[in-house]
Parts: C-alpha cells; sequence; structure tokens
C-alpha cells in the first residue's frame, strides 16, 4: 500500500500552523508568522517519527505533551510560568475545539456503524480512508473560521456584559428601572445646562409608563411643533435639545429632568448621579434586549454610596 508521506506531513504542518495561529488570536497575542510557521514545523516532526525506530515512543502522551510545549515555547517564549501555561492550555483548548467539531460533524453528517466498520476494517492499515481525509481538509477551514468568529462573538458579548448596569430612575414620584449600557460615544448634553443625556427605549414596556411618555416617545415632532401639548406637571421637566446623528447635520430631542438617577453596582455601591437628563424613545435600543437604556459616562462620575448590610443571595 502507497503511503503519502508528504502529503501527511504537509497537512499535519498547516493544521498544526493554524491551531497556533487561533491560540495567538484568543490570547490576543501578537506574533510574528515565522514563530507559528516554526511551531507548526516542530509539531509535523511526530509524524516522521512514526516511520522511524522511535515510532512506539511517538503515540505516547508524554511525547505529545513535550511536542506540544516546545511548540508553545517556540511561538510564545517563556516570560513566567503562569502566562506559559496558560498559553499551553489554550493551545489545547484551541485543538480540542477544532478537533470535537469535525468529529461531531462528521457523525452528525453520516454515521452508519455497521458500514463505518466495514470501512474502517479495509482500510485500517494506513492514515484511513481518501475520503476521511478529504473531510479533514474542507472541514478544517470552515470549522477554524467558525470557531475564531465565535470566540470574537463571546468576547464581544463579555465586553458588552461588563459594560451593564442597572439603572434607577424617579420621575414624578414614580420608580423606573432598566438595565444600562455605558456607553462612552455617547457624548450628548444639553447646551444650556450642559446636563449629560441618558436615551431609554419603552418599546416592550408602555404598560408602565404615563400617557404623556408614551406621546413624547411616540411623536416627539408633534410636541415640539406645537400640534400636541402634554400636562402641565411635565411641561416644566421638559427640555428640547439639539443633537447630531448619522445621516442628519441637526436634530432636534426631547429630554425630561427626573427627580432621581442612580446606579446600582453588583458590589452593592450605589453611584447617585448629580445631575442628568433622560429621552424616551420607542426605538429599540438593544436587538436582543440585553440592556433598554444608553447611560452617558459622565452620569457616573456622581457621589457612591456603599451598602455593606446589603444581603447577597
Amino acid at each position: 500500500m502507497a503511503v503519502y508521506l508528504d502529503i501527511i506531513w504537509a497537512l499535519n504542518f498547516l493544521f498544526d500552523s493554524l491551531l497556533l495561529y487561533l491560540t495567538a488570536i484568543i490570547l490576543k497575542r501578537e506574533v510574528r508568522l515565522w514563530r507559528i510557521f516554526a511551531g507548526g514545523l516542530i509539531g509535523s516532526i511526530i509524524i516522521l517519527l512514526v516511520f522511524t525506530p522511535l515510532n512506539s515512543y511517538s503515540g505516547h502522551p508524554i511525547t505529545k505533551l513535550c511536542f506540544s510545549i516546545v511548540m508553545v515555547f517556540t511561538v510564545f517564549g517563556f516570560k513566567r510560568l503562569r502566562t506559559f501555561l496558560k498559553s499551553l492550555m489554550t493551545f489545547y483548548f484551541s485543538t480540542f475545539l477544532i478537533g470535537g467539531s469535525l468529529i461531531g460533524i462528521h457523525y452528525f453528517i453520516k454515521f452508519d456503524f455497521q458500514a463505518s466498520s466495514s470501512v474502517m476494517m479495509a482500510s485500517v492499515q494506513g492514515f484511513g480512508d481518501p475520503i476521511s481525509w478529504l473531510f479533514v481538509l474542507l472541514g478544517f477551514p470552515l470549522v477554524w473560521h467558525f470557531s475564531k468568529r465565535n470566540i470574537e462573538g463571546i468576547e464581544m458579548t463579555k465586553i458588552q456584559y461588563d459594560s451593564l448596569i442597572k439603572v434607577l430612575i424617579v420621575i414624578n414620584g414614580t420608580e423606573y428601572r432598566f438595565t444600562g449600557l455605558i456607553d462612552s460615544g455617547n457624548q450628548l448634553y444639553d447646551p444650556i445646562s450642559k446636563m449629560p443625556v441618558m436615551f431609554i427605549s419603552i418599546e416592550k414596556r408602555l404598560e408602565e409608563f404615563p400617557e404623556e411618555i408614551i406621546k413624547i416617545a411616540g411623536s416627539p415632532e408633534e410636541i415640539m411643533m406645537g400640534n400636541d401639548s402634554i400636562g402641565g406637571e411635565w411641561d416644566h421637566k421638559m427640555r428640547v435639545i439639539p443633537c447630531k446623528v448619522v445621516g442628519q447635520e441637526h436634530q432636534l430631542i426631547i429630554a425630561f429632568k427626573p427627580d432621581r438617577i442612580a446606579f446600582e453596582k453588583d458590589d452593592n455601591e450605589t453611584i447617585e448621579a448629580d445631575k442628568g437628563l433622560v429621552s424616551f424613545s420607542m426605538q429599540q435600543l438593544s436587538a436582543d434586549d440585553a440592556f433598554q437604556c444608553i447611560v452617558h459616562p459622565k452620569m457616573l462620575t456622581g457621589r457612591s454610596k456603599t451598602h455593606p448590610d446589603a444581603k447577597v443571595s
């Protein structure tokens, strides 16, 4: 039986290099390409050992661990033990992620125990049947790309989650609670009072708000043009603020001065905003409803109070 050693070695060299590259992406490390290829070259040597007198040791877990250590050391170097172990574990995570995905896809698409057993018995003499290698050759880049995109998505979700905060708004004696996203890109201020402005979506909570807020959130232009009006208790809280949005140079929005704005953190700390305005909108701010308002970062510079007696469940 002919064994195409050069093709098998080239595939392993390419796969090891891509796994090391994926590891660098997960770790957010800037690594030179020659280091990645050098690590992939070292990893592919284990294939060549199969055809040497050392073939009995090539498949041993300790041998594979030693090769992995040398590969990670070649690509990322060694600064301290904790960082190196993190790099090594991330490399194994990438390997298991890609390998497990390929195995899962293979058995999901087609798996017949009797048929696969007969094929295995007929081709067990070499490195597997050509169909399996073709599946790996075509599937590996797709799984690699899919894993990379999902890892980036998970990271973005974590970044967004770290920017979320609980918001308490008190206006006309009524409390409203939201989940807010701290957005450094929100730099809107009232040009007269210099108060920062926070945007709140009430699209899915209309039953909680009075008719005046719903009217303003739904058709603010009618209020500003004088075609409609709201109650007197809301007039003295209302502000008309100019702002700029993409595609429009000048736009006016309506905001209100609430009685209280507070932010609650997970460590039982409450931040009282010294000043601020809120603008209600019918526009959905988050596609997955992860947050309902966009918080101006200036509002978080207010007075902070810690509640040591608060019970954490």
